[in-house]
């Protein structure tokens, strides 16, 4: 009897499973922040340039998706940092874990000199382009700085893979905010000039992020090597080489390197062939590639975190954790992209416009020039809503597959699904000779295809043999 009263009178907590929507906040709301301030950071960058004139945005958003696809193959193979840290802290290796950075810290160093010498490939792209004079000198500036700083770029990607793989991500948030205050103070003067500091324009707006980038990249180091890290990984005794861990970075790395330049050259083709149609297609782009931006990095935290999470669920070989840590990142994202749908669909002519040039700055043609796309703008943004919502399959599966160690078979589908986007967009654009915006509907309805590939795969369960081999 009193354990039937005690039974009505108290109910027992819901049990917490791992994976569920808490536990994956947990890692990916830091991430999603962070990937927001990076985002920020960069769009405040060509919001300042296009009060200069639609050449130097425009060039901007050029010039920074070839150094992308340039330093995407090194920090995409460095990335797999994540899923190897995630796997050690599920096995209950800690020392591993700072050790496993380590390597990817070497790795990326010996990456830098390699990295320089594509600089050549960059400018011999830009030349295919037929770009105006004023646009193509501005994105060799900026193209040229950013990849000097190579250095730093790829130092900065490998901190955050650490404290993503052992599920600490305020530090990568708090880094990440503070780099983005940085950048965003330097751009302004760099750009405009303040005092003795002249105006630098384009080449303030690359300076500027490579300052906040240093600045972020301290700041998750210092942690790093602290007090905190290292009483929990030995992380100040971890310098040693190893030969097996750098082999398995590499090993497992390298196609999600080699999956990420294709993806990243793809998506410089597609700016490439709407720059080429025109000063008015490549403004109604640039503006619409900005916003979508916004709507895709911070997404790319919640690809992080299900890197993260399903690796250390593999490593502790609980599969089914792994599979509900999935679609809980289904379910957060497609909330996010339900907010972000909403200003797509209802406001954008409000988001083309905060892209519309400086009277006092700008010339008279580089204002006829953003008056004469913001229709094609406003129409390309209303049709990204579908985009948005497509692209949260894409980022949760393919995190998801590359946590379980399916690296090879998401690099495959990954390139074969973008770059057949690029080719729907020359068929459309310059075989049919159709305007840029049916070109835009072309890309959408083909990479609208991709999430039911991934989804098949997942479900599939052939990513569960890498559970079993641990």
């Amino acid at each position: 009897m009193v354990d039937t009263l005690r039974g009505f009178f108290y109910r027992p907590k819901k049990f917490k499973k791992n994976g569920d929507v808490k536990d994956v906040l947990v890692v990916a709301l830091p991430m999603l922040l962070s990937m927001s301030f990076d985002t920020l950071m960069t769009f405040i960058d060509r919001l300042f340039l296009s009060k200069l004139g639609p050449a130097e945005m425009n060039a901007s958003l050029g010039a920074g998706a070839v150094q992308l696809a340039l330093t995407m193959f090194f920090t995409g193979a460095i990335s797999y940092t994540t899923a190897m840290v995630a796997q050690r802290l599920g096995a209950r290796q800690h020392s591993v874990c700072a050790k496993v950075f380590m390597q990817a810290l070497y790795v990326s160093l010996v990456c830098v000199p390699i990295l320089y010498l594509t600089i050549p490939l960059g400018h011999l792209v830009f030349g295919l382009e037929h770009l105006p004079a004023d646009q193509l000198e501005y994105q060799k500036t900026y193209f040229n700085i950013l990849m000097f700083g190579g250095v730093i770029t790829l130092v900065r990607n490998v901190a955050p893979c650490f404290f993503s793989g052992i599920g600490e991500t305020k530090i990568v948030m708090q880094a990440a905010f503070v780099g983005m205050i940085v950048n965003i103070v330097c751009n302004f003067v760099l750009i405009f000039g303040m005092g003795p500091i002249p105006a630098l324009g384009v080449a303030g707006a690359a300076y500027g992020t490579l300052i906040g980038n240093a600045v972020s990249t301290i700041i998750l180091f210092v942690k790093f090597f602290g007090k905190s890290c290292n009483e929990r990984f030995n992380t100040r005794s971890s310098f040693a080489f190893s030969w097996s861990l750098t082999r398995e970075l590499l090993q497992k790395g390298l196609p999600s390197g080699v999956e990420m330049f294709l993806n990243m050259s793809a998506f410089q083709t597609l700016i490439l062939m709407f720059h080429a149609l025109g000063p008015e297609a490549a403004t109604a782009s640039s503006v619409m590639f900005n916003w979508d931006m916004v709507a895709y990095v911070p997404l790319m935290g919640l690809e992080v975190a299900s890197t993260s999470l399903v690796g250390r669920y593999v490593g502790a070989k609980d599969g089914a954790a792994a599979s509900r840590s999935t679609y809980s990142g289904l379910k957060l994202g497609w909330g996010y992209s339900l907010l972000m749908g909403v200003f797509f669909v209802f406001l954008p002519g409000v988001l083309t416009d905060i892209f519309r040039p400086d009277v006092a700055e700008a010339s008279a043609d580089a204002i006829a020039i953003f008056d004469a796309a913001r229709p094609m703008s406003m129409f390309m943004l209303r049709f990204a809503t579908i985009y948005i919502f497509v692209e949260v399959l894409l980022v949760i599966y393919a995190g998801a597959l590359r946590g379980a160690g399916d690296t090879l078979w998401v690099m495959f589908a990954g390139a074969i699904m973008n770059w057949c986007v690029a080719v729907a967009l020359y068929v459309v654009a310059y075989v049919f000779h159709l305007p840029a915006h049916y070109a835009w509907i072309a890309v959408v309805a083909v990479y609208g295809t991709a999430p039911v590939i991934f989804w098949f795969r997942w479900k599939g369960g052939k990513w569960r043999r890498h559970v079993l081999d641990k």
